[in-house]
């Protein structure tokens, strides 16, 4: 019993480190990228991406959800059919808590981050390009916020509603890049 928990508690700890160097080195690449990439384009591409970001958290979160809630019961026949895409199905369920945790957390903190650095860069250019004396990042900062949360919450409600259908597509664009062992 003891050892059990000594092992979950290191499971914890190594998934915690994982966690946290892939979040740092995710985050450094992309807020480089986007940043450099955003000073150096107009305003109307810089706003169509700051609108990406912000669609890509939401739809992460959107997969995070539904993960959580899905029931692996609908795949399993899939599986023994051996429908492509029902095993990749099952593993996301049975390891929702990593996968909500990867897609909600991960993917959609860092996207929350980039679209802050965006949004600053996009209120700069607004500043400089009209003259304005406001603190116009204020406004921004804002919308954005109002976007992504309101965003996310309309995103609970249909990935609660539609969890099967959110997971079974997930598991099918993961074929593209993962490949289910075949059963002999």
């Amino acid at each position: 019993m003891k050892e059990n928990k000594e092992k979950k508690n290191n499971d914890n700890i190594k998934w915690f480190i994982e966690v946290f160097i892939i979040t740092f080195m995710l985050s450094l690449f992309f807020s480089y990228i986007s940043t450099t990439a955003i000073s150096d384009i107009p305003m109307g591409p810089a706003i169509l991406i700051l609108l990406a970001v912000i669609f890509v958290g939401i739809l992460f979160d959107i997969v995070g959800v539904a993960v959580t809630v899905a029931g692996e019961e609908e795949f399993h026949a899939r599986a023994s059919k051996k429908i492509p895409g029902a095993k990749t199905a099952v593993k996301l369920i049975r390891n929702s808590s990593i996968v909500a945790n990867i897609c909600a957390d991960v993917i959609g903190d860092i996207c929350g981050v980039l679209s802050g650095a965006i949004s600053a860069i996009i209120a700069m250019k607004i500043t400089e390009k009209y003259q304005i004396s406001f603190p116009i990042q204020f406004l921004i900062s804002a919308l954005v916020a109002s976007l992504t949360v309101g965003g996310k919450a309309l995103g609970k409600g249909f990935a609660k509603k539609k969890s099967g259908m959110i997971v079974w597509i997930v598991s099918k664009m993961m074929k593209v890049f993962f490949h289910e062992k075949k059963e002999k």
